[in-house]
């Protein structure tokens, strides 16, 4: 199983970037996909998820600004990341989640991603 992440770069305060995030064929359908970010010096956290139907859900501090959309036919999650801030700096990263028929969650990580935005 492998999650390929890609799109970081740096930008100045309100623009825009996206982030893409290539799963195995052979998990993606069955996997819910999420974007984390880890600022510098900060935990982990989650900025946005879709599930498997495409249903998303979003960070407060990325409500409105980011936009989480799953292409089925190549594998394919992307983070469409507007109106970009300073805090929203950090390594970005993806993972991909599902249950097995156990009910065992197996839980895959992509590499990071690394967005810098100045001021």
């Amino acid at each position: 199983v492998q999650l390929q992440a890609s799109g970081g770069g740096a930008v100045q305060a309100g623009g825009s970037l996206r982030l893409s995030c290539a799963v195995s064929r052979s998990i993606f359908s069955i996997s819910t996909v999420a974007w984390y970010l880890q600022a510098p010096g900060k935990p982990r956290e989650l900025v946005a998820r879709i599930t498997t139907g495409g249903t998303p859900n979003y960070a407060d501090s990325v409500e409105g600004r980011f936009s989480i959309s799953r292409d089925n036919a190549n594998n394919t999650v992307y983070l469409q990341m507007n109106s970009l801030k300073p805090e929203d700096t950090g390594a970005y990263y993806c993972s991909a989640s599902y249950q097995t028929k156990g009910w065992k969650t197996n839980n895959y990580w992509g590499q990071g991603t690394l967005v810098t935005v100045s001021s």
